[in-house]
Protein backbone atom coordinates (compact mmCIF):
# COMPACT_ATOMS: atom_id res chain seq x y z
CA UNK A 1 0.00 0.00 0.00
CA UNK A 2 1.83 3.42 -0.85
CA UNK A 3 1.95 5.78 1.98
CA UNK A 4 -0.80 8.23 0.06
CA UNK A 5 -3.58 5.70 0.30
CA UNK A 6 -2.46 5.02 3.45
CA UNK A 7 -2.57 8.85 4.39
CA UNK A 8 -6.08 9.38 2.55
CA UNK A 9 -7.69 6.71 4.52
CA UNK A 10 -6.47 7.78 7.59
CA UNK A 11 -7.82 11.13 7.12
CA UNK A 12 -10.97 9.49 5.71
CA UNK A 13 -11.28 7.91 9.02
CA UNK A 14 -10.21 10.98 11.36
CA UNK A 15 -12.85 12.53 9.33
CA UNK A 16 -15.25 10.15 9.90
CA UNK A 17 -14.73 10.17 13.60
CA UNK A 18 -14.86 13.84 13.70
CA UNK A 19 -18.26 14.04 12.35
CA UNK A 20 -19.53 11.15 14.30
CA UNK A 21 -18.83 12.67 17.44
CA UNK A 22 -20.40 16.33 16.34
CA UNK A 23 -23.63 13.86 15.62
CA UNK A 24 -23.34 11.94 18.81
CA UNK A 25 -22.61 15.70 20.95
CA UNK A 26 -25.97 16.95 19.08
CA UNK A 27 -27.66 14.08 20.04
CA UNK A 28 -27.20 13.76 23.24
CA UNK A 29 -27.59 17.61 23.50
CA UNK A 30 -31.45 17.12 22.06
CA UNK A 31 -32.14 14.50 24.24
CA UNK A 32 -31.05 16.22 27.30
CA UNK A 33 -33.30 19.25 25.87
CA UNK A 34 -30.25 22.02 25.07
CA UNK A 35 -30.59 23.77 21.99
CA UNK A 36 -27.37 24.82 21.39
CA UNK A 37 -25.36 22.62 20.11
CA UNK A 38 -21.23 23.47 19.59
CA UNK A 39 -20.58 23.55 16.48
CA UNK A 40 -17.08 23.45 14.17
CA UNK A 41 -15.84 26.57 13.56
CA UNK A 42 -16.80 28.26 10.49
CA UNK A 43 -13.99 28.06 8.81
CA UNK A 44 -14.48 24.75 8.38
CA UNK A 45 -16.29 25.44 5.73
CA UNK A 46 -15.56 28.97 4.53
CA UNK A 47 -11.86 27.55 3.21
CA UNK A 48 -13.94 26.09 0.34
CA UNK A 49 -14.37 27.49 -2.94
CA UNK A 50 -17.66 28.17 -3.04
CA UNK A 51 -19.40 29.16 -6.88
CA UNK A 52 -22.40 31.84 -6.39
CA UNK A 53 -26.19 30.38 -7.76
CA UNK A 54 -29.42 31.77 -7.82
CA UNK A 55 -32.62 30.03 -7.61
CA UNK A 56 -36.26 30.61 -7.77
CA UNK A 57 -37.34 28.97 -4.84
CA UNK A 58 -33.89 29.88 -2.91
CA UNK A 59 -32.89 33.16 -3.70
CA UNK A 60 -29.11 33.96 -3.78
CA UNK A 61 -26.91 30.86 -2.97
CA UNK A 62 -23.76 28.74 -3.21
CA UNK A 63 -22.68 25.68 -3.94
CA UNK A 64 -18.68 24.31 -3.45
CA UNK A 65 -18.03 21.07 -5.55
CA UNK A 66 -15.56 18.63 -4.62
CA UNK A 67 -13.79 18.69 -8.14
CA UNK A 68 -13.01 22.49 -7.08
CA UNK A 69 -11.72 22.26 -3.79
CA UNK A 70 -9.23 20.23 -2.10
CA UNK A 71 -10.09 16.88 -1.56
CA UNK A 72 -8.92 16.62 2.30
CA UNK A 73 -10.67 19.91 2.90
CA UNK A 74 -13.82 19.11 0.84
CA UNK A 75 -14.07 15.90 2.89
CA UNK A 76 -13.53 16.95 6.30
CA UNK A 77 -16.75 19.82 5.84
CA UNK A 78 -18.85 16.82 3.57
CA UNK A 79 -18.19 14.70 6.63
CA UNK A 80 -19.59 17.06 9.02
CA UNK A 81 -22.65 17.97 7.52
CA UNK A 82 -23.22 14.46 6.36
CA UNK A 83 -23.24 12.69 10.32
CA UNK A 84 -25.45 16.14 11.33
CA UNK A 85 -27.70 15.22 8.80
CA UNK A 86 -27.41 18.55 7.71
CA UNK A 87 -30.49 19.41 4.62
CA UNK A 88 -31.82 22.17 3.34
CA UNK A 89 -34.95 21.87 6.36
CA UNK A 90 -32.42 21.01 9.04
CA UNK A 91 -29.03 23.35 8.24
CA UNK A 92 -26.08 23.33 10.00
CA UNK A 93 -24.91 26.49 11.53
CA UNK A 94 -23.41 27.62 14.49
CA UNK A 95 -24.06 31.05 16.50
CA UNK A 96 -21.64 33.26 15.25
CA UNK A 97 -21.91 31.64 11.83
CA UNK A 98 -22.25 34.39 8.45
CA UNK A 99 -23.99 31.29 6.26
CA UNK A 100 -26.29 27.96 7.00
CA UNK A 101 -25.04 24.77 4.95
CA UNK A 102 -26.71 21.76 3.79
CA UNK A 103 -26.31 18.59 1.46
CA UNK A 104 -28.44 17.82 -1.75
CA UNK A 105 -27.18 15.29 -4.10
CA UNK A 106 -23.78 14.00 -4.24
CA UNK A 107 -20.17 16.10 -4.19
CA UNK A 108 -21.73 19.48 -3.53
CA UNK A 109 -21.84 21.41 0.07
CA UNK A 110 -24.54 24.24 -0.39
CA UNK A 111 -24.88 27.64 1.91
CA UNK A 112 -27.01 30.46 2.41
CA UNK A 113 -26.51 33.44 4.36
CA UNK A 114 -27.99 33.61 7.53
CA UNK A 115 -30.78 36.26 8.18
CA UNK A 116 -30.44 37.67 11.55
CA UNK A 117 -33.23 39.36 13.60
Amino acid sequence: MSEDVTSEALLEFLNATEAGIAAAKRTISEAKGVKEVPAVPEQTFTILKFDSQKGEKLGDFEVAYKASNLPEKFSHAYGILRATNATIKERYHGPSYEYSYWLYGEDKIYRQKLKRA
